[in-house]
């Protein structure tokens, strides 16, 4: 299916400028009208064939540049419950790209460039967001250690306590990025996002930008989850325990009870820059703005820098001589 414009036909897409739906040709407002698709290896609008892969959800369409969604991959069970639609737009993109990486000096000379630049896409990645019910029960003997001095001796004090703390805490979305193509280390350096900002799926959210259905099961994913809430469990205990010089006989019994495991769609623009044949990926938070990725260095551009440096010197130390044989 593809989201026209019903006052000039073309593809009417979502703006993150606006926050509403947008015709890039007629500059209309508002002007969406939903038209049913032709199946997933037709364009719905110019008949061309396309290919979205295994997990796409939304391609463009590389006759037309008319943005495709999958009915098939966003009812049913790959329906998503919540979506955070983009806040940020291409242009906002690529301003912190250029922000960022704009003065270093050793970066390839075509890294910032507009033609590369324009390869930023902006994408829908699937996440699960769990709900957790966790019971903590913590054991343990706490030691504080007191010192003075007195006279000439030195006096050292230990008192120990017996430390039980039973804690119940309530985890609300805890995100889980579900795509195979996505490097959970990366994803994570993007959070968090502002949660109150998500709003119930609506397709035309995704006219515009490229999306994925998910590529791993609730289940499969629950465990890193848990992992990542775990985390945080631990962090709220060790707040209470801050009076104590030191804590032995440790006995932390964590228990975690889902509650619900919602599929959500979140926001990522998507950057990758080859150098020598390497890909660089640079992720951006379509909400916030958040990135993570390191860029190449240009190895010409590092000689072409020692290089200069050397015959600086070589120049102020033949300079010198020069003087120093006029004296």
């Amino acid at each position: 299916m593809i989201y026209k414009c019903r006052n000039c036909g073309a593809n009417a897409i979502y703006s993150p400028e606006k926050q509403s739906m947008y015709c890039p040709y007629c500059d209309s407002v508002d002007c969406e009208e939903l038209s049913p698709g032709q199946g997933m290896q037709m364009c719905g609008n110019c008949g061309a064939e396309i290919n979205p892969g295994d997990y796409r959800s939304v391609v463009k369409c590389e006759a037309c540049d008319s943005y495709i969604i999958f009915e098939e991959r966003t009812t049913g069970e790959y329906e998503p419950h919540l979506i955070i639609p983009f806040k940020m737009g291409k242009k906002q993109a690529q301003e912190l790209l250029k922000k960022e990486f704009g003065k270093r000096p050793f970066l390839p000379s075509d890294f910032l460039s507009e033609s590369k630049l324009d390869k930023i896409e902006g994408m829908y990645v699937p996440y699960f967001m769990y709900d957790f019910d966790c019971d903590y029960m913590f054991r343990g003997t706490g030691h504080v250690v007191r010192r003075w001095r007195s006279g000439d001796y030195e006096y050292t004090e230990t008192s120990n306590y017996r430390l039980e703390r039973d804690m119940n805490i309530n985890f609300e979305k805890v995100p889980v990025d579900a795509s195979i193509a996505m490097a959970d280390d990366i994803m994570d350096l993007l959070e968090p996002y502002s949660y109150e900002l998500l709003q119930p799926f609506d397709t035309k959210y995704l006219s515009g930008f490229a999306a994925e259905k998910y590529n791993m099961s609730s289940s499969e994913l629950e465990p890193r989850a848990i992992k990542k809430a775990k985390v945080d469990a631990r962090t709220l205990m060790e707040q209470t325990l801050t009076r104590y010089s030191s804590v032995t006989d440790r006995q932390d019994n964590i228990n975690f009870q889902t509650k619900a495991d919602n599929y959500s769609l979140l926001p990522v623009w998507n950057y990758t820059y080859i150098y020598r044949g390497k890909p660089y990926p640079f992720k951006i938070n379509g909400q916030t703005g958040k990135m993570s990725g390191k860029p190449p260095i240009s190895i010409p551009k590092v000689i072409a820098s020692g290089l200069t440096v050397f015959l600086s010197i070589a120049a102020i130390g033949g300079l010198w001589n020069l003087i120093m044989g006029v004296i």
